[in-house]
């Protein structure tokens, strides 16, 4: 290999190797030791959803339900609380209702809890998601199992099922049963 050869490659190693650096440095920030915490995080986080809204307000609503959803699916209470207290704080007062459900799994610490007003959100924002959309998908997730049999329905940017109401003990349970398309 000559000089000139490896001076065009040394830069693209460099970047190369700063990115893996990066990665790194920002999962041990985050509480993530080893290849099996990145991918268990990575399987639970939501994805990049292709649905757009009509405004700016559903579409934060949307994003803030699926990392409520992510959240749920991890059973980790604090950051669901988090989550929905910021989306209690994105309606105005004409979702009185949906502020409401928000608010009460924000204001509580227990998943059992946070998980029945999450399954009585789902079934109030579907209008707002379904009518707000513009472009993309979403998928309507359904867990027969949920609440004792009486099942619950929630909303996905992706057709893999994650349970939201038995986090790791049922995270495969449930089935999709709509996909909604613009």
């Amino acid at each position: 290999m000559n000089r000139i050869t490896l001076l065009l490659l040394l830069p693209a190693l460099l970047l190369a190797c700063g990115d893996s650096t990066a990665q790194t440095e920002n999962a041990t920030s985050t509480g993530i030791s080893t290849p099996e915490q990145m991918e268990q995080q990575q399987a639970s986080a939501p994805a990049n959803s292709d649905a757009e809204f009509a405004d700016a307000m559903t579409d934060k609503v949307f994003q803030n339900y699926l990392h409520l959803r992510s959240a749920l699916v991890r059973s980790d209470a604090t950051e669901a609380a988090s989550t929905a207290g910021n989306m209690a704080e994105g309606f105005g007062p004409e979702r009185w209702d949906l502020k409401e459900l928000a608010q009460r799994i924000a204001d509580s610490d227990e998943l059992e809890v946070q998980r029945g007003a999450f399954a009585t959100l789902g079934t109030k924002v579907e209008e707002l998601f379904t009518n707000g959309m513009t472009e993309g998908t979403i998928y309507k997730m359904h867990c027969p199992m949920a609440f004792d049999g009486a099942g619950a329905d929630w909303f996905s940017e992706v057709a893999e099922v994650r349970n939201p109401f038995y986090g790791d003990k049922m995270l495969t349970c449930g089935k999709v049963t709509d996909t909604i398309s613009k």
